[in-house]
């Protein structure tokens, strides 16, 4: 079978870093991801089967690793050599069109008695992502057993994949996965009634939040920031109410709010209206889907007294001041994948049947701009690593000709 693997070599992963920092996604040229020809996928168990990607998405964590910018934090979480690729729809062996949840929680490891997260359905918070019949790995594509989905098979466990309808083509099932995540971020905004919330980013992430929590919330006023024509437009047509330039996302929710501006004048110097460095009050929530030290100074900055800042987009290492985070009682919370939701009327739900019916009722399909043959993916990671400038929002690998995956 075609695979894209990559392997533990720190020289290449060095130079995927060098390669990555100057263009991004440049890190496929340089760093340790090669396509390889490998046997078929070994069954990690009994129980496991076989699937044929059809479509197989790229996300920002994909292109942290592949540009040598993932956090040290991940290398006791993952196995080597590793098939990256976890957004998923693909053929089973009786033809069954399914989508791959690729969390790799205590069931698919054959523990058991399953840790307490995964007894309440919150597989993301599994305790034993490096224990069981597995080798370590958070999810399908960072673990080695598995094998993933930029390949043109892998295994999966029967608990981890999930039939789709008919009614839902391969671009909008290859969405269900990474509009789980933004249905769970907008959960667990926990947004009050009415609420204003500010979205910080407007890729793929920020706009299916975006449409999260206007399905699932009782979010009032939205404002998001976006950096380019098309994320601006989608971002409007998804929910927000208003889309501003990073840059001007203060000036917006000081509006918005009626909040006042304090300054960051000089010793000698006094606040004036064009500086704005942070507001007295602000939005009820942030959430910011991009995850830099940047978007984080800006959700401290625009968030109220007691407000809830929702980090979705996969952070690194960053810098920041947090004295606000203590003077204001600002609460923090990360948002990481899904599992069972509590919707606002006290219902549960499981967040790839949300994601599902929000991918149908939003017509996320369309935010699939793009897909490449596994041959040209250098060229995929590039486009996926410039979507935005380009006018792209979600790029993916098409293994649905039929010459590609039998090889």
């Amino acid at each position: 079978m075609k695979a894209l693997q990559f392997r533990r070599n720190l020289p290449r992963y060095a130079a995927a870093r060098m390669a990555g920092s100057l263009t991004p996604g440049r890190g496929a040229a340089a760093g340790p991801l090669k396509l390889v020809d490998l046997d078929g996928p070994q069954a990690p168990g009994p129980d496991w089967v076989q699937v044929r990607p059809r479509l197989s998405g790229i996300c920002g964590s994909d292109l942290a690793t592949v540009d040598g910018r993932s956090a040290r934090y991940f290398e006791p979480l993952v196995s080597f050599p590793f098939i990256p690729g976890h957004e998923v729809v693909g053929d089973l062996a009786d033809g069954t069109r399914v989508v791959l949840e690729p969390v790799l929680g205590c069931v698919s490891r054959n523990l058991d008695p399953t840790c307490r997260p995964c007894s309440n359905g919150h597989l993301g918070n599994c305790e034993h992502t490096s224990f069981g019949s597995l080798e370590p790995g958070i999810q399908t594509g960072s673990c080695h057993d598995t094998g993933g989905g930029w390949s043109t098979a892998f295994s999966a466990h029967p608990s981890q994949l999930h039939p789709i309808p008919d009614v839902l083509d391969d671009e909008a099932a290859v969405m269900i996965e990474p509009t789980a995540c933004g249905v769970h971020a907008a959960l667990a905004a926990e947004v009050p009634d009415d609420g204003v919330v500010a979205v910080l980013g407007a890729g793929t992430l920020g706009l299916v939040t975006m449409a999260a929590l206007r399905a699932y919330t009782d979010s009032g006023t939205v404002v998001a920031t976006a950096r380019y024509p098309e994320q601006r437009r989608q971002a409007a047509t998804l929910g927000a109410d208003q889309v501003v330039a990073p840059d001007e996302i203060r000036r917006a929710v000081r509006r918005i709010t009626g909040s006042r501006a304090i300054g960051a004048p000089g010793l000698d110097e006094t606040p004036t209206e064009g500086i704005v460095d942070r507001l007295t009050g602000g939005a009820d929530v942030v959430v910011d889907c991009v995850g830099s030290s940047t978007s984080l100074t800006d959700a401290l900055a625009i968030v109220r007294p007691r407000g809830r800042i929702v980090l979705v987009g996969m952070p690194a290492e960053v810098s920041l001041e947090l004295t606000p985070l203590w003077h204001r009682e600002i609460a923090l919370v990360g948002a990481y994948t899904y599992g069972i939701e509590t919707l606002p009327d006290g219902t549960e739900r499981r967040t790839f049947d949300l994601a599902s019916e929000l991918v149908t009722e939003a017509s996320l399909g369309s935010l699939v701009t793009a897909t490449y043959p596994l041959a040209r993916y250098r060229d995929a990671l590039e486009h996926a690593a410039s979507a935005g400038r380009r006018g792209a929002t979600k790029i993916a690998f098409d293994m649905r000709d039929e010459k590609e995956r039998l090889l």
